[in-house]
C-alpha cells in the first residue's frame, strides 16, 4: 500500500518511539511545520513501549536534570493542550541508603539537587515505612525522598506529543523503512524509503537500537549496543496503590513501583546481557525477548529481602525487552560531526522517558539555531570516538554500561571492560614502574604510580583512597625536584597550507600570526561567545600549526576546524596523535636534567617560555614546547613513536641524578588545579565567557579580520559589572576531600558548586575552582570581605577564595 510519502520536507525524523515525537512536537512549537516522522513499524513499537515510565528528576549534571525537569513540565501541560492522556502522576520518589558509601553519596548528591532547584529530604528509616509500610529497612541507613518525582505511561505521553505535533502540521507516517541516506558537500540530501525518496533540509536519527545501523548510512559513528532489561511484575499485592511513590534500592540493583494493584520490580544488573549483536530482525515489533530466570534469580531474592510479601505473591510477568546504551552511559544527541544536516538523538540509557520533553525542545533549538541552548557536551556525539563503534568494543561495554547508574560513584571511578583499546609504547615500561591505568578515550593513561611491593589497584571510597600518599609524593615531586608524566594520549592536530594562518587565526581568539617557533594559549569561540576549546597551538612554519588538545575533545575540536575551513582555501587538517608520544618534564629541576641529556641550549635567553624548538636528544631529535600545566619551570616532549622508547630510556636513566619521578594524571590535576588553571568540560564549557572564566587576557582584539565570537565578546565586555566569576577555594580544614559538585555558600547563602577539586598536597588542603554569582560584581572587594563555605555531605567548612591563584599567584617560577 502506498504511505504518499511527501517528495520533499524540511526536517525528516526517523523513528517514532517517544524521542522522535517529541522533536516533531517541539520544532512544530517553533514554528517549523513541513516536519515529517518516519517509523518503520508502529510508533513506541521498539523500546517505548515496554519502560517503566520513571520521572525521576536528579540526573549528574546540572543541564541534564534541566531536561528531566523540563520533562516534568511538559508532560504536566500536555494532556491539556492535545486531550491525549499521558499518565504522569507526580507521586515522589525514595532513594535507599543501605550502607555508609550509599549514604556519602545521597547527602553529596541531595546537596546537589537542591542547587539544581530539585527539592530533597533525608528520612529516617522509619519514615520510609510512612511511604512504603511493606518495605523492610533493618539495613537501612536512611533514606532520601524526592517529593516532585513521577511517572508517566510511555505509550500515552509519546502519542501525546505525536498528536500535538500533527495538530501543527506535522505528518507521522508509520510502515515505512529508511533503506539509504544519500549524502553530497557534507550533507543529506535524500531519505531513501521502501516507499519512495524524500529530499530533506535537515534530518534527524531518532532509531533507537536501529540508530547505529543508520549512522553507518551516512557514514556516521554513532556507538549504542542493545542489552536484555528486565522487569518483573507480580500478582496483585496488598498494599499497592497508584500514589505509593518510586521505591529505588540501589545496592540491590533495583526499584519497586506500583503497576494497577500490582508491584513492578525492574533491574539494573550489574552483567547485563548484550542484545542484538548479530542484528535487530527486520519483523522485530512490540517484541518480547525470552527471560532468563537462572540469571535473575540472584536479583529477584535480593527483592524479596527488600519486599517480605513479595515471596508470597504470584509472579504475573517477567519482561524482557531490548533497550540501547552508549560507551560511557550519556546520551547521544547534537550535529553529526562532518555533515551539515545530519542530527542525532538516541541511546538514552533506560533514561529516555524522564529526558524525553527536555531533549526534544534542545534538539529542536539546535537545529532551529545552528546550536543548543544549553551546554550539553557530556550528551554531545562530538564526545564520542571512532573505535567505539567498533562491535565487539560496544558489546562487551554493554556489559557494564547497562547497570552502572545504580552502582556507587566513585570519586576517581575506572570503567572496567573493553579496556587496553589504546596503548602507548611506553605502556608496559609504565607498567614496569608501577603505574595504575585509567581509561581517557579508550588510551590507557598511567594515573599514579605504586611503589615497589604495593599492588597497583584502586580501592574505591570517598575518604582517603590507598593511594593518596602515592599522589602526593608525586605532586611533591615535581613541585619540588622533577616529574614526568606520560601523556601521549593528548591529541595532535596538524593545520598546514598556504591559508592556515588565515583559519586558525579566524577561530582562535588570541592571535596565532606569530613567527614561528611561538606557543599560544587560546580558546575557541562561537558565535555567542562562549568557550568552545581551551588549548594550545604551536605555529611551527609559516604555514603549519599543531594543536594540542584534551583526548576527550579529539572529535570535537578535529571537526570543530575541518567546518570553519572555507571553500577554496588551501588548507588541510590531520590528526597525527599517533605519529607522536609525549613526555611533560616538569620541576625546578627541569632544565638540569634536559640540559643534560640534549645539545641544544634550555637557558631562559635561549629557550624562553611559551616557545618552542626542535631539539636533540640522545641519538634522536623531538620538539620541545616550553610550557607548563602544573606551575613549574618545565617543556612538553613530543616525540615521533619510532624514537620513544629510546628517548624514554635516556632521560630515566640520566634522570637518577636528579631523583626524577614518574608522577600520573591525578598529580597533573591536582597541580593545575593548585595554580587554578581551567579545564574544558569541568570549569569552562559552552556557558561561559571568557569574561566570566576570568580568560579575556587570550582575546586579541586588535587582530586583523577579528575572531568568531569577537562581536559577542565586546558586548559582554561592555557590561561593567561581572556577576559571574570563576573563583579558587582552599579549604582551612586540611582534612576533608573535595571532588566536584559541592556547594559553595557565600554569607551564609547557597551561591554555586564547585566546578573541579583534588587535594591541594603544597598547599595543604583541597582546592577547588567554582563560579560565584553577584549582581553587584564579583570583584576583589567582595571576594576578601565576604564569607564561604564549602558543604561536603551534611558539614560545612570555611574556605579561603581567591581570582588569583592560591600557588605562585606571579608565576615567577614558570619563566626562571
Amino acid at each position: 500500500m502506498s504511505k504518499n510519502i511527501p517528495e520533499k520536507a524540511k526536517v525528516v525524523i526517523v523513528g517514532g518511539g517517544i524521542i522522535g515525537c517529541s522533536i516533531a512536537y517541539h520544532l512544530t512549537k517553533l514554528g517549523w511545520n513541513d516536519v515529517v516522522l518516519l517509523e518503520r513499524k508502529q510508533l513506541t513499537c521498539g523500546t517505548t513501549w515496554h519502560a517503566a515510565g520513571l520521572l525521576t528528576t536528579l540526573r549528574g549534571t546540572e543541564n541534564a536534570t534541566k531536561l528531566a525537569k523540563y520533562t516534568q513540565d511538559v508532560l504536566s501541560e500536555l494532556e491539556a493542550e492535545t486531550g491525549q492522556a499521558t499518565g504522569f502522576m507526580r507521586i515522589g520518589s525514595i532513594q535507599v541508603a543501605s550502607n555508609e558509601a550509599y549514604l556519602e553519596e545521597m547527602r553529596r548528591g541531595s546537596n546537589m539537587a537542591r542547587y539544581f532547584g530539585v527539592e530533597s529530604q533525608e528520612i529516617a528509616p522509619e519514615q520510609i515505612l510512612d511511604f512504603w509500610p511493606m518495605a523492610n529497612v533493618s539495613d537501612v541507613s536512611a533514606g532520601f525522598h524526592f517529593p516532585n518525582d513521577g511517572r508517566a505511561n510511555p505509550t500515552d505521553a509519546t502519542m501525546a506529543y505525536a498528536k500535538g505535533a500533527k495538530s501543527r502540521g506535522a505528518r507521522i507516517i508509520e510502515g515505512v523503512v529508511v533503506l539509504d541516506l544519500v549524502t553530497k558537500n557534507k550533507s543529506i540530501t535524500n531519505v531513501i524509503t521502501d516507499h519512495g525518496d524524500i529530499a530533506a533540509d535537515y534530518v534527524v536519527n531518532c532509531a533507537g537500537m536501529w540508530a547505529r545501523d543508520l549512522g553507518k548510512l551516512a557514514g556516521v559513528d554513532i556507538p549504542l549496543h542493545a542489552a536484555e532489561h528486565y522487569y518483573l511484575i507480580t500478582e496483585k499485592l496488598e498494599g499497592m496503590h497508584q500514589n505509593l511513590p518510586i521505591l529505588r534500592d540501589p545496592y540491590n540493583c533495583a526499584y519497586y513501583r506500583e503497576e494497577t494493584g500490582k508491584l513492578m520490580l525492574g533491574i539494573f544488573e550489574t552483567e547485563a546481557a548484550p542484545w542484538g549483536q548479530d542484528g535487530i530482525p527486520d519483523d522485530f515489533c512490540f517484541d518480547e525477548l525470552p527471560p532468563d530466570w537462572e540469571r535473575m534469580m540472584p536479583y529477584l531474592e535480593k527483592a524479596m529481602q527488600r519486599i517480605p510479601s513479595m515471596e508470597n505473591a504470584g509472579i504475573q510477568l517477567l519482561f524482557n525487552g531490548p533497550e540501547s546504551f552508549t560507551p560511557d552511559h550519556n546520551y547521544l544527541m547534537g550535529k553529526a560531526p562532518g555533515l551539515d544536516n545530519f542530527y542525532i538523538a538516541a541511546g538514552f540509557n533506560s533514561l529516555g522517558i524522564l529526558s524525553s520533553g527536555g531533549a526534544g525542545m534542545v534538539m529542536a533549538h539546535w537545529i532551529a539555531e545552528g546550536h543548543p541552548p544549553m551546554d550539553v557536551f557530556d550528551a554531545d556525539i562530538r564526545r564520542m570516538h571512532h573505535f567505539q563503534n567498533n562491535p565487539k568494543y560496544l558489546h562487551d561495554r554493554t556489559v557494564e554500561s547497562l547497570g552502572i547508574g545504580y552502582q556507587n560513584h566513585w570519586p576517581y571511578r575506572q570503567w572496567e571492560t573493553s579496556r587496553g583499546v589504546k596503548k602507548s609504547p611506553l605502556h608496559d615500561r609504565m607498567a614496569k614502574q608501577g603505574a595504575c591505568f585509567g581509561e581517557s578515550a579508550g588510551w590507557e593513561r598511567p594515573f599514579w604510580f605504586a611503589p615497589q611491593g604495593v599492588e597497583p589497584k584502586y580501592e574505591y571510597g570517598f575518604e582517603r583512597q590507598s593511594w593518596f600518599q602515592y599522589w602526593k609524593e608525586e605532586h611533591l615531586a615535581i613541585r619540588e625536584n622533577v616529574g614526568m608524566i606520560e601523556q601521549g594520549a593528548f591529541s595532535k592536530i596538524m593545520v598546514e597550507g598556504r591559508h592556515a594562518v588565515d583559519v586558525m587565526n579566524r577561530i582562535a581568539c588570541n592571535n596565532v600570526d606569530v613567527p614561528p617557533g611561538q606557543v599560544i594559549y587560546t580558546q575557541f569561540l562561537n558565535e555567542r561567545g562562549t568557550i568552545e576549546a581551551d588549548l594550545t597551538i604551536s605555529r611551527l612554519a609559516e604555514d603549519q600549526f599543531l594543536v594540542l588538545t584534551a583526548p576527550f575533545t579529539h572529535t570535537h575540536i578535529l571537526n570543530w576546524i575541518k567546518d570553519r575551513i572555507s571553500e577554496g582555501q588551501h588548507c588541510f587538517v590531520s590528526d597525527v596523535t599517533s605519529a607522536y608520544g609525549m613526555l611533560n618534564i616538569q620541576g625546578p629541576h627541569s632544565r638540569a636534567l634536559l640540559q643534560r641529556v640534549s645539545e641544544t641550549d634550555f637557558s631562559n635567553e635561549a629557550f624562553p617560555f611559551g616557545t618552542c624548538q626542535n631539539i636533540t636528544i640522545g641519538y634522536h631529535t623531538a620538539l620541545a614546547v616550553r610550557l607548563t600545566y602544573v606551575g613549574e619551570l618545565g617543556w612538553e616532549l613530543y616525540i615521533p613513536t619510532e624514537y620513544l622508547q629510546q628517548v624514554y630510556d635516556l632521560l630515566v636513566q640520566e634522570g637518577t641524578r636528579f631523583g626524577l619521578k614518574h608522577c600520573g594524571v591525578h598529580a597533573l590535576g591536582s597541580l593545575r588545579l593548585e595554580k587554578a588553571y581551567r579545564e574544558w568540560g569541568h570549569d569552562v564549557g559552552g556557558d561561559d565567557t571568557l569574561i566570566e572564566a576570568g580568560l579575556s587576557f587570550t582575546a586579541d582584539l586588535d587582530k586583523k579580520n577579528g575572531f568568531i565570537g569577537k562581536e559577542a565578546f565586546l558586548a559582554q565586555k561592555a557590561k561593567a559589572i561581572k556577576e559571574k566569576r570563576l573563583v579558587q577555594f582552599l579549604l582551612e580544614d586540611p582534612e576533608p576531600l573535595l571532588f566536584h559538585n559541592e556547594l559553595i555558600w557565600v554569607d551564609g547563602k547557597l551561591n554555586s558548586i564547585t566546578t573541579s577539586a583534588a587535594y591541594g598536597h603544597s598547599l595543604g588542603a583541597a582546592v577547588a575552582l567554582g563560579y560565584v554569582y553577584h549582581e553587584e560584581g564579583v570583584t576583589p572587594d567582595f571576594i576578601a570581605n565576604a564569607r564561604f563555605e564549602i558543604q561536603v555531605a551534611d558539614k560545612m567548612y570555611a574556605a579561603k577564595a581567591s581570582l588569583r591563584p592560591f600557588y605562585d599567584p606571579k608565576s615567577l617560577r614558570v619563566k626562571v
